[in-house]
């Protein structure tokens, strides 16, 4: 049995635009948002017939769904592309999916796994479970903090130091100096 390929979430319906089953898109992926591209929503594959609006804002109107009232009966769904039928990435892009389930690492250290994605407003983050426990930690995807990025392999290298991460120096019973050294 062929395992299937991972769908990519490329936003989820929005409130309804106009009156011939267009709506707008709530957290799009543009790229995945083209005319002619099959997407899953509703338990369903629909074409997308047409693509409007802006990237942040798109207004998308599927096949089959021809009025207002049917765009609203899929308020809030997910809209799914087949990762075969993705765009390819230029280099040192990557899929979340391609991402999850990594391993992190500083060196030979390891420190967790990579357990989404996550968009901030200045760039995306990798959200690590941290192997010994703890609140997640945030590694944002710039090159100050990943040194290298490695998806084949399941494992992904950061600068600890950069993020403030260094394991501490002190031996047991040592306690920090505060001050002026004497």
């Amino acid at each position: 049995m062929k395992e299937s390929a991972p769908e990519l979430q490329a936003g989820r319906v929005g409130r309804p635009h106009g009156l011939d089953g267009s709506f707008y898109v709530t957290g799009p992926r543009p790229r995945l948002l083209t005319v002619g591209t099959t997407v899953g929503v509703a338990g369903q594959i629909r074409a997308i017939s047409r693509r409007a609006g802006t990237d942040e804002r798109p207004i998308v109107r599927l096949e089959g769904v021809e009025d207002r009232s049917a765009a609203e009966a899929l308020r809030g769904k997910a809209l799914t592309v087949g990762s075969e039928e993705a765009p390819v990435l230029a280099e040192g892009e990557w899929w979340a999916h391609e991402l999850e389930g990594c391993e992190v690492v500083d060196g030979d250290r390891p420190l967790g796994v990579v357990s989404r994605l996550v968009e901030l407003p200045s760039c995306e983050a990798l959200e690590v479970t941290l192997k010994d426990g703890g609140e997640s930690l945030l590694v944002p995807m710039v090159k100050d903090a990943i040194r290298r990025v490695e998806p084949s392999e399941r494992r992904i290298e950061i600068d600890a130091d950069f993020l403030a991460l260094a394991e501490p120096s002190l031996e047991p019973g040592d306690r920090p100096r505060r001050g002026r050294p004497s």
